[in-house]
């Protein structure tokens, strides 16, 4: 009798450890890419998904030009949560599952100054023309989609010629906040989520006549490895809890 409680013993030992690496395989390492201008959501929004799932989420960000070069060329991805833009390229748009991409997040264009510098009247074009005139200097990305946009509005104005040597360009979203919250430049002019940080204050939204959204937009990699996460986590983006993060970064939904 004991000899045979010992063996079913050990027989349901073997059997509890044989399900150890199973239950460690439901847990995947999710490679995502992700536009630079949505790092603080996304960097909230992946500790929130990984501490329900179990799931580890590595996230590379990057400018509309560098998403590009990292989903053509840059390694393996399960998941991309870009601006459009990046998916008008023939190329990026072919690694990715076919059909239509989830928008997650969208947000407009904004000026900034330094804390506790005057603030410039922007509230209509005409405003904005003048105090883009009178700034010694400007911080944007103009390698970027927001920056493509702020390009464009700046034709729009009419001011394109007088304004380049203004420019000050940035490689990125953290770089355009330093530059002008260290006083090197005086005015910053890009997505106004990324404007609402410290050592910054903003002076507002472009008015409604030049406004423009960037769209963040996600879709799964054609040749993931984490699809079932992926999956997962893309649904994650698309929760209640979700949008409120994204609300509270300045940005909206959808």
């Amino acid at each position: 009798m004991k000899n045979a409680l010992l063996g079913m013993a050990a027989s349901l030992l073997q059997f509890a450890l044989g399900l150890l690496p199973m239950a460690g395989a439901q847990a995947a390492e999710l490679q995502v890419l992700a536009g630079g201008a949505m790092t603080t959501p996304m960097k909230e929004l992946a500790a929130r998904f990984e501490k329900t799932s179990g799931h580890k989420l590595i996230i590379r960000f990057g400018t509309t030009p560098e998403l590009i070069r990292m989903v053509t060329t840059g390694g393996p991805f399960d998941l991309a949560v870009v601006p459009v833009d990046v998916f008008r390229d023939t190329a990026a748009r072919a690694q990715v599952a076919p059909g239509p991409t989830l928008d997650i997040a969208r947000v407009g264009l904004g000026v900034a100054v330094r804390s506790g510098a005057r603030k410039p009247d922007i509230g209509t074009p005409d405003a904005l023309k003048r105090a883009l005139l009178t700034a010694q200097s400007i911080s944007t990305i103009p390698a970027s989609a927001a920056g493509t946009q702020v390009m464009r509005a700046f034709d729009a104005l009419g001011i394109s010629d007088e304004l380049r040597a203004k420019i000050r360009p940035q490689p990125g979203p953290a770089q355009v906040v330093q530059s002008v919250a260290s006083g090197d430049v005086e005015l910053a002019v890009f997505l106004i989520n990324v404007l609402t940080a410290p050592g910054l204050e903003v002076v507002g939204p472009f008015p409604a006549e030049l406004q423009q959204e960037v769209v963040f937009t996600a879709a799964i990699a054609v040749d993931a490895r984490q699809v079932d996460a992926a999956r997962a986590f893309l649904r994650y983006l698309t929760t209640s809890e979700a949008a409120e993060v994204i609300k509270a970064s300045g940005m909206t939904p959808g």
